[in-house]
């Protein structure tokens, strides 16, 4: 029996080491671009999440004849309208750092109160299938912006994506927690529940 084996459509590495623990138990080989040699870019010039998820999903499954999974996510401020939104990841500028893409989301809330500083994660996971087929998965996460980094753990904005049902920021959390609430973890188990139902005699 041919061992089934999903690519994650990714060359962030903070992002390849959380989806690997996310999919830990599934009944998949999980593979990435760097174990494949694969070097492939793709622009993400979607209007929203799904629409970027979709495109690096397909890429990556027509350019590696496999099925992929990809991600995209953000963080979605309130008072500022729901930015960065799609725009998280090229906040300020592509190439920055996610430490000045932290201390730019700051600056731009210096004055605003603890009541308007509500945010949320969301998280959009597609599957992709090298004959075209997709599915897409979403999970969202709620909480404030704190007032200052807190926290070694994470990446991104966890810093700063305060939990107040927790008591701390992301990057405070332990991995377990955060692997429980996150956005990613959310749509994560969404999909991985259609990653389940595949025959296992096939490969997807």
């Amino acid at each position: 029996m041919k061992a089934r084996t999903l690519l994650l459509a990714t060359n962030n590495p903070h992002k390849v080491a959380e989806l690997q623990r996310l999919l830990r138990e599934q009944p998949y080989r999980i593979v990435t671009p760097a174990d494949l040699g694969l070097a492939l870019e793709v622009v993400e010039d979607g209007a929203t999440y799904a629409e970027n998820a979709a495109k690096k999903a397909r890429a990556f499954a027509q350019a590696a004849g496999m099925l992929s999974l990809a991600d995209d996510s953000g963080i979605e401020v309130d008072a500022l309208d729901g930015r960065p939104g799609i725009y998280s990841a090229r906040y300020g500028g592509q190439g920055e750092s996610d430490k000045n893409r932290v201390q730019l989301l700051l600056l731009e809330l210096h004055d605003v109160p603890r009541e308007r500083r509500g945010c949320r994660y969301v998280a959009l996971i597609a599957l992709a299938w090298p004959d075209g087929r997709l599915e897409s998965f979403e999970g969202v996460c709620e909480g404030m912006v704190a007032w200052k980094p807190e926290g070694a753990n994470g990446f991104g904005y966890d810093p700063i994506f305060y939990s107040p049902a927790h008591g701390m920021t992301v990057a405070q959390m332990p991995p377990e927690l955060k692997d429980r609430i996150s956005h990613r973890s959310q749509a994560t188990r969404l999909a991985a529940g259609v990653l389940r139902s595949l025959p296992s005699t096939t490969r997807p």
